[in-house]
């Protein structure tokens, strides 16, 4: 490999991303982060150092692994420093799919306020950030942007109120970053921001407290039925006790997502023609969409528990390319990818959750111990999911690809495209 840092092995590249939501908690964008270890041979996933660097990474993501494709209707923030400003490289960025955000770092010269304008008028979306001690000078970049993203975890209320009374005036979208908790959520949407990201979307309070509602008891038992494999009779039975579940079923089954040509038109005919493994993943996804009780509300994890899930899916299949009759782990993969966010969604403990429903020993191993294949496929698809590392996930997706021979962090990207793609055309036949 080359000493420099502008000639970045596309094997090397590793894509992060986490979700942006509006207002009513429907995605709107991923904010997405390109590292690589070829920057002075640091770990895995390692910011990189060099402008240079940064830009071919982003350019080749958006080319060699068609990250605008899989972000489909959504749009990407990609980070922006001076030098990568002024790239040529920066054309090779979609207008549609990319908005640019502009670092603190970049200083606001007449010539950067220039290329800003120019960037604007050929289609780019620009974004900036704001803080409690902006200086004057940065905030002339605010007249060029159409997003201001607000870092609110250092900023107490009434400064953070005080702020957003200066910046409304602007007429610019407001994004608030970091929001930790549902008190931050709530207090971030009365005070009018348009979009809203942070780790509080990963664990949102998407129910009442700790209980469940009947459509989703309903659900996991009827996983359980689906895993014991009990007579169609039987399950079919079970289904038309719920008639919201019905409804949603014999909708998603018929949707174009779900790869099935035949027009489903009863029970009996969706469970024999999309057959049991295709209905046990509705079923895993159904919880997701009926967590709020009611048919319109989006879940925020419905799109990472599919993305979780379908990766997994894909990771399992690659690792076992020389052995593809090895269904068995492929659909466990799947299970274990759309589990392991259950917790989060229904306010209880894996081992709780997992009481309900007579999973597979190793599905077992992975989400309680995170041991075996499985269980180290869901702890580097959870690194993938983080755009702000621990310094123990270098090391530790670094020991998980040395224990899972097959897959490289190139892989890995093309698996993420493609669950990012299959995911987001499902929440569209939803929609």
């Amino acid at each position: 490999m080359s000493d420099t840092t502008s000639n970045i092995d596309l094997q090397e590249v590793f894509i992060g991303r986490q979700p942006i939501l509006d207002r009513n908690q429907r995605t709107f964008a991923y904010d997405l982060l390109f590292r690589s270890n070829a920057a002075g041979g640091q770990n895995f996933a390692s910011f990189l150092n060099g402008t240079q660097a940064s830009a071919t990474v982003a350019a080749n993501a958006f080319t060699e692994f068609s990250v605008a494709d899989a972000l489909g209707p959504y749009q990407g923030f990609i980070k922006v420093d001076q030098e990568f400003l002024f790239s040529d490289l920066i054309d090779a960025l979609p207008r549609q799919s990319a908005i640019l955000e502009i670092l603190e770092t970049v200083e606001p010269t007449p010539g950067v306020l220039q290329r800003c304008a120019e960037l604007r008028s050929t289609g780019f979306i620009l974004a900036v950030k704001a803080g409690a001690q902006t200086s004057a000078q940065y905030r002339a970049l605010f007249a060029q942007a159409e997003i201001i993203k607000i870092d609110i975890s250092h900023i107490e209320a009434d400064p953070l109120a005080r702020l957003i009374g200066e910046l409304k005036p602007l007429g610019k979208e407001l994004l608030a970053e970091k929001v930790e908790s549902r008190e931050q959520m709530q207090r971030c949407h009365d005070l009018g921001f348009d979009y809203f990201q942070g780790y509080y979307f990963a664990h949102p309070v998407v129910i009442s407290g700790k209980r469940l509602y009947t459509p989703q008891l309903a659900l996991l038992r009827l996983l359980g039925l689906l895993i014991e494999d009990a007579d169609t009779t039987e399950i079919e039975r079970h289904l038309k006790q719920e008639p919201v579940l019905t409804v949603n079923l014999l909708r998603l089954t018929n949707s174009a997502s779900s790869g099935i040509s035949t027009q489903i038109t009863s029970l009996r005919h969706a469970i024999t023609v999309l057959g049991r493994q295709q209905l046990m993943r509705w079923l895993q996804l159904l919880l997701y969409t009926s967590a709020t009780g009611t048919a319109d509300a989006t879940n925020p994890l419905l799109l990472l528990a599919a993305t979780r899930g379908r990766m997994m899916e894909l990771l399992t299949e690659g690792l076992h390319k020389t052995n593809r009759n090895d269904r068995d782990l492929v659909d466990q993969a799947f299970m274990v990818g759309i589990l392991s966010l259950m917790p989060a969604l229904l306010g209880s403990g894996i081992a709780e959750i997992l009481a309900q429903l007579p999973v597979a020993d190793r599905v077992q191993r992975a989400l309680c111990e995170r041991s075996d294949t499985l269980g180290r496929l869901l702890t580097l698809v959870e690194i993938t999911e983080r755009t702000e590392r621990t310094e123990r996930d270098g090391p530790v997706a670094e020991d998980a690809l040395r224990e899972l021979p097959g897959i490289d962090v190139r892989f890995l990207n093309s698996c993420l495209t493609q669950a990012l793609s299959w995911a987001n055309n499902l929440d569209r036949e939803r929609s």
